[in-house]
């Protein structure tokens, strides 16, 4: 009985210990580090397969898999674009990943029309109105991140640009080939690391980069820099002072030689230096989560802390360093378009009437040619160069002079269309009932060639025309005769020159038993 007893107590303790065949492994060093709610905006619309919804949702699952859930930790929802947008959970719903990855995989797609403003709507209710149902929380980082595969997403700018205002950082993930111009609008900065471009079959390769992506930003006790620019930035915060008698303090200051100054933003436990060195300080209510830092150098690093100054906690500071843009001197791209025989249109940007005083357009045939200049003011970012020589290449150059006494130019080429000359004469003498002798007028200059081409014409029987048949001579020919020609036949003659045709002429051959000519002239 004892040595019974000792084995089922064996294999009890080994059926207990067992891991369960549906637990989820849940991978270490990421849990428990954030607090945030995060919307996963999931176009399921007609456009997205069912196999790119599943490929989604798989991509989805690994994404979230990590996390640790709960009402003091993340919280997701999922919401659905199709032509009536659906709610699939709002934050409130799963508090363990157990139950959100069943109700992951149980999602059904939509389908219709691809209605993403509608479903935008929904996402400012929940991520903009906290203490709703199912809504964000307001003292915590929100995140939305678009999950599309590019296809008429619709307006989407405004809507985006709002959530971005008040406080949500936007991240896009396009499985097909939609509108940078537009997506890369709709990120939070820096785009680089908020916008993805990805097969379908390639999604788990930015599943890490994704989720890091997600984790800085939801980062419990964080302080992040935003909208980094040539002479500011922008510092976010969660506000741990909320409800309590306080303030925060902010010092920012420049790096000393030697500091990091790659772009890159990263955390320090050192204030800004005020040996050697200066610091502005500001301060903020306690119900605060932003600040603007402004008065910045371009090209510069700078270090900001934040302190929360309360009597009722002691609460440790926050630091980031980060490196301001550097400045963009216009002109910073220059273009051609409209080009014509005599003319072309130069074009360049950013506008920045602030800075420039006014711009210079030279241009030059090249190699050696004579220089023109051209002189626009500040507001101006086109020019049309005119009485240019046909068949040319020119080297136009626009350089930019700065209130600051700073200059800056930049060259194209443009290339000026070739003259086509049009055929002067066609004429057509009938030889004998089925053939022809075909003589033409045009200009030598350029010409690569001449293109004949023939057919029968549609009788009044109705019958249909003949085969169709062509012909090229070179620029050398003036005339050539076709034989075996059906009664009437339909010939056209086209010079040929290096970028295109010239217009040509055409005449419609007669065959009668006496010879006679027929002609069409210009």
């Amino acid at each position: 009985m004892e040595r019974r007893g000792v084995w089922l107590v064996c294999v009890l303790a080994c059926f207990l210990l067992r891991p369960s065949a549906t637990q989820e492994p849940l991978p270490a060093g990421v849990l428990n580090c954030c607090e945030g709610d995060v919307l996963f905006l999931l176009d399921s619309s007609g456009s997205v397969s069912s196999y790119e919804y599943a490929r989604i949702k798989r991509f989805l699952s690994e994404l979230l898999l990590p996390f640790s859930l709960g009402k003091e930790q993340v919280r997701v929802g999922l919401l659905q674009v199709g032509t009536r947008p659906h709610l699939e959970f709002g934050f409130d719903i799963y508090d363990n990943q157990h139950d959100l990855q069943h109700a992951v995989r149980n999602t059904k797609p939509l389908r219709g029309d691809t209605n993403t403003g509608a479903a935008l709507a929904i996402a400012k209710d929940l991520l903009l109105t906290p203490g709703g149902a199912g809504g964000a929380r307001a003292e915590l980082p929100r995140v939305l991140v678009w999950l599309t595969d590019g296809v008429k997403p619709g307006n989407v700018i405004g809507s985006m640009a709002e959530l971005r205002e008040r406080g949500v950082a936007v991240l896009v993930v396009s499985t097909g080939h939609g509108n940078y111009q537009v997506l890369r609008q709709v990120v939070t900065p820096p785009v680089e690391y908020h916008l993805y471009f990805v097969d379908i079959d390639d999604m788990s390769i930015i599943t890490d980069d994704l989720r890091d992506a997600i984790i800085e930003i939801i980062r419990a006790e964080r302080l992040q820099v935003q909208d980094i620019s040539t002479n500011s930035a922008m510092l976010q915060w969660r506000p741990v002072l909320s409800g309590l008698r306080g303030y925060y303090e902010i010092r920012f200051g420049l790096v000393p030689t030697g500091g990091r100054g790659d772009g890159a933003v990263s955390r320090t436990d050192t204030s800004p230096s005020t040996s050697g060195g200066h610091y502005q300080r500001l301060t903020r209510p306690s119900n605060s989560s932003t600040v603007k830092l402004t008065g910045l150098s371009p090209d510069s690093t700078y270090t900001a802390t934040l302190t929360p100054q309360s009597n009722e906690h002691v609460l440790n500071p926050l630091s980031v360093t980060f490196t301001t843009k550097p400045e963009v001197l216009s002109p910073a791209t220059v273009t051609v378009s409209e080009s014509k025989m005599t003319s072309v249109r130069v074009s360049w940007g950013p506008l920045q009437p602030d800075l420039v005083r006014s711009y210079q357009v030279e241009y030059s045939v090249l190699p050696r040619g004579k220089l023109h200049t051209i002189v626009v003011g500040a507001g101006q970012n086109s020019t049309l160069l005119q009485n240019l020589q046909p068949n040319t290449t020119y080297l136009v150059t626009v350089s930019a002079l700065h209130f600051s006494g700073k200059e800056k130019a930049m060259s194209v080429r443009a290339c000026t269309q070739e003259v086509t000359p049009a055929l002067t004469d066609l004429q057509l003498t009938t030889v004998d009932s089925d053939s022809v002798q075909v003589d033409w007028k045009g200009s030598a200059d350029g010409l690569r060639g001449f293109w004949l081409t023939w057919a029968g014409e549609e009788d009044h029987s109705g019958s249909l025309p003949g085969q169709r048949s062509s012909l090229y001579l070179p620029p050398t020919s003036l005339s050539t005769r076709l034989t075996h020609l059906p009664p009437s036949t339909r010939i056209c003659v086209s010079p040929i020159y290096w970028t295109s045709w010239g217009e040509g002429l055409c005449c419609t051959a007669q065959f009668h038993s006496t010879s006679l000519a027929y002609s069409y002239g210009s």
